[in-house]
């Protein structure tokens, strides 16, 4: 007779970046109620939300971005970027839906990006998704502004370059899948649109993060549209 296992799934730990006492608190509460989840700390600015990532390694940080001291984007560089010796998984967390920030938050490493009027239950099922390892674009306005703000930053006279890189280092159906990506679509949704199970799908996925040097979805939907493989106006 097999007797079940009583070991249970760590909780998920969370570090709460938040300059806004209110709402800061408002956080610790909601995460604070969830039975899988555990608040390690919480940090008033940037600077001590960096001192605080690595010294508790929490596995999900919900930033915001505008924060004194040191802004957000700057802190998720220093602790989820690439010069970042341990990574830790952000979820960047902001009352402004603007081209810039969405883009260099996800530039700097965060590994999704909601809007601070989510309703708490998104809120808690992206710090979930994030801890999973998957990666949490929101909303289609989301992408488009990635997208509309990757094309405005594109150095020129070298897209085309870097364009022919990524062309050449994917077959052409992972060069399709990552077209879908950028689109926004989830692994059952590419399964459909190419006629293929979701575990391919996924194996897809894995195999362009692993030839493009990429640690997520995220990464993989930015460069898309950074070197002009896709284009705002081609996904509406």
């Amino acid at each position: 007779m097999t007797v079940p296992s009583t070991e249970r799934t760590p909780p998920i730990r969370v570090l709460v970046c938040e300059d806004q006492e209110l709402v800061r608190v408002g956080y610790v509460t909601i995460f604070s109620a969830q039975a899988d989840m555990e608040v390690v700390g919480e940090a008033q600015d940037g600077r001590s939300a960096v001192e605080a990532a690595r010294r508790l390694r929490p596995d999900v940080v919900v930033m915001d971005i505008r924060m004194p001291v040191l802004d957000g984007i700057e802190a998720t560089r220093q602790i989820a970027g690439p010069d970042a010796e341990t990574p830790v998984k952000v979820l960047m967390v902001t009352t402004f839906n603007v081209d810039e920030y969405v883009y260099e938050a996800l530039r700097a490493g965060a590994s999704g990006f909601l809007l601070k009027d989510a309703p708490p239950a998104e809120l808690v099922d992206g710090i979930r998704t994030i801890a999973r390892g998957e990666s949490l674009l929101a909303p289609t306005v989301t992408r488009t502004l990635i997208g509309r703000y990757a094309e405005r930053v594109r150095p020129t006279g070298t897209s085309h370059a870097a364009r022919d890189d990524v062309v050449r280092s994917l077959t052409p159906r992972e060069l399709e899948v990552l077209e879908q990506l950028a689109a926004g679509l989830s692994n059952a949704e590419i399964a459909r649109e190419l006629v293929i199970t979701p575990e391919t799908v996924k194996t897809y996925v894995s195999r362009i993060l692993a030839k493009l040097g990429l640690r997520d979805r995220v990464q993989a939907v930015v460069l898309a549209y950074r070197v002009g493989l896709v284009s705002a106006t081609d996904q509406g």
